[in-house]
């Protein structure tokens, strides 16, 4: 019998592998990063022709740090951290990317991560 976390990874490299699997469909399109960790929350633009990450944004970001509030849920946060790379995208002229989860289900964190980068007037 399997042990639990070995099922747990094993399903999380499964899922990885068909988002990036998919990623290839893509080829020359601006991605969407997001990374999730049990605290915090990541989002990079990243062209991947010239290997360079054009945006970012991160809760760990010292002046983000100062305007989220400590009773914000972590829900709220993300949709916040949506809404600031959709306008940090919007300065840096992108409009397009794809959206890549990195494997994760496209629920909670995730989902309102991409909902406040839609609000936020990126398209995917």
């Amino acid at each position: 019998m399997i042990n639990a976390n070995k099922r747990k990874t094993a399903l999380f490299n499964r899922r990885r592998g068909r988002v990036k699997s998919k990623m290839n469909r893509y080829d020359g399109k601006l991605r969407l990063v997001v990374t999730r960790s049990h605290q915090n929350l990541t989002g990079q633009i990243v062209d991947d022709i010239q290997g360079k990450t054009l945006v970012s944004v991160s809760s760990l970001e010292r002046e983000l740090k100062n305007t989220i509030k400590t009773d914000q849920s972590k829900i709220e946060v993300a949709k916040e951290l949506g809404k600031i790379i959709g306008a940090r995208a919007a300065d840096a002229k992108i409009d397009s990317v794809v959206f890549d989860r990195n494997g994760r289900l496209y629920h909670g964190r995730v989902k309102a991560f991409a909902d406040g980068a839609r609000e936020g007037g990126l398209k995917f």
